[in-house]
């Protein structure tokens, strides 16, 4: 009786115009199941996401050193895709690697390369490390995150829901190894002062907040 309905519903609503028509999928596929309020991969159900200050993000200007071969050595600024170009290896993903783990993987990388294949990572210059939050709030834009900041909080750095808000579906999107990861989180608790698990967020994070539907 459920699929019947549905494909129904998806007959009829190819009929309506193009903005509503969109808005009625959304709303068919949402009564599919409930948004995920898992934490980003590696992070168990409900739990806080990990901020690491020491991660790199999308901006960042990085030095590399290369001891053994300094003619290598040189500044990259990570491309919004998360990737820099190196010598020898070419496109490699560096977004989200903290400098000790994407070290070490470099000097992986190069060990069949260069008979010395030590690298030492430095931030030369950084952007200012910010989020951008969107959708249903009042003064979206980018604000600053120099130091770990929960989702609500960004929000309310954000002026806060408009009426219309949708707080059951608040969507944080992150790059992770140059691919976009979304959770998604229920704020209606936080909002109302009821106790809640934490998402916290971290510098190049997306908060879109979505509006309600009807």
């Amino acid at each position: 009786m459920t699929s019947f309905f549905y494909r129904k519903a998806r007959k009829a609503i190819r009929l309506l115009p193009p903005i509503l028509f969109a808005s009625a999928l959304l709303f068919l596929g949402a009564g599919c199941g409930t948004p995920s309020s898992a934490g980003f991969p590696d992070q168990p159900t409900n739990a806080a996401v990990s901020s690491d200050p020491t991660a790199l993000v999308p901006g960042d200007v990085i030095r590399l050193e290369f001891p053994g071969a300094p003619e290598l050595s040189q500044s990259q600024r990570i491309r919004p895709d998360g990737r820099i170009t190196l010598p020898i290896l070419g496109e490699v993903s560096a977004a989200g690697e903290t400098f000790a783990a994407f070290q070490k993987e470099l000097e992986t990388k190069y060990n069949s390369q260069l008979k010395n294949s030590e690298v030492l990572i430095s931030l030369d210059s950084s952007s200012t490390r910010t989020i951008t939050v969107d959708g249903a709030v009042r003064n979206g834009g980018s604000i600053p995150c120099e130091h770990p900041l929960t989702a609500f909080e960004a929000i309310m750095m954000a002026g806060g829901f408009t009426d219309d808000a949708d707080m059951r579906k608040v969507q944080v999107i992150r790059l992770i190894n140059g691919t976009d990861r979304s959770v998604f989180v229920d704020l209606r608790a936080a909002m109302h002062g009821n106790p809640a698990p934490p998402l916290k967020v971290q510098a190049g994070d997306i908060i879109y907040v979505p509006d309600k539907l009807f």
